[in-house]
């Protein structure tokens, strides 16, 4: 039998620039299961699709019922689900690791930005989250496939595609599987997938390039955050709206 991990990694390689991976992102069991329905080899949970789906704020669900959730939708399917777990919740990269594997994910997202006490969120020093990436790496071993966000583009940082490729590179080398700069724009994403070695993540907005143009940029799989919830939203709106 296939270890589902081992399936995950091996969809992240050998694509062709116009087939890049599509991992859609459920946000409940019920949403998984229309995804694995419609004939998708792997799901990427996002975490502020499940902050919402469960009443919170992006970035405020408890670790405890994020771990509940990601484990109801890995039950509910029978595809590899990598889940995001923003920046591993405070967890040493051990307890981190055993919780992701109690629930059955064969993946995570970690960003390298942090809360302040202020409220406002900063980039972490890339030396330390390389140095939490490589203990994620040594607690998992090759259990676990590690998708390292890069928030360069979000938190206003001078150069940030310099400054990705800065990263991206200093992660892979920590033992991270794939690079995501989140909400790269598209215009950036062949510097990033010639400055960083390995597979690269890519975000699709809506109004952006698509799926395809993408994949031919440089982008070896596309994940869509909380956007798949929003238009689930969007027509569960004109639904309502149709019952008056």
């Amino acid at each position: 039998m296939v270890n589902p991990v081992d399936t995950l990694r091996a969809l992240h390689h050998d694509r062709a620039p116009e087939d890049p991976l599509i991992l859609p992102g459920p946000w409940d069991a019920a949403s998984a299961r229309v995804f694995e329905e419609a004939g998708y080899e792997a799901l990427a949970t996002p975490s502020a699709g499940i902050a919402l789906s469960l009443g919170y704020e992006d970035g405020q669900v408890p670790p405890e019922e994020m771990f509940a959730a990601i484990g109801r939708i890995v039950r509910s399917v029978s595809v590899p689900v990598t889940a995001d777990v923003e920046g591993g919740y405070g967890l040493a990269p051990k307890e981190l690791v055993d919780r992701l594997l109690e629930t059955g994910a064969v993946g995570c997202n970690l960003e390298d930005s942090f809360a302040a006490e202020d409220g406002t969120h900063a980039l972490r020093d890339p030396a330390e989250q390389a140095a939490f990436l490589a203990a994620v790496r040594e607690a998992a071993g090759d259990r676990l496939f590690i998708n390292a966000r890069v928030d360069t583009f979000v938190r206003g940082v001078p150069e940030p595609v310099a400054a990705a490729v800065e990263r991206g590179r200093l992660y892979v080398a920590a033992g991270a599987d794939c690079v995501y700069p989140i909400l790269a724009p598209a215009e950036s994403i062949p510097a990033l997938r010639e400055g960083i070695e390995g597979p690269l993540n890519a975000v699709a907005v809506p109004g952006g390039p698509s799926l395809r143009e993408l994949g031919a940029l440089g982008a070896t799989r596309i994940t869509f955050g909380p956007g798949l919830l929003h238009r689930a939203m969007s027509s569960l709106r004109d639904i309502a709206e149709q019952l008056r």
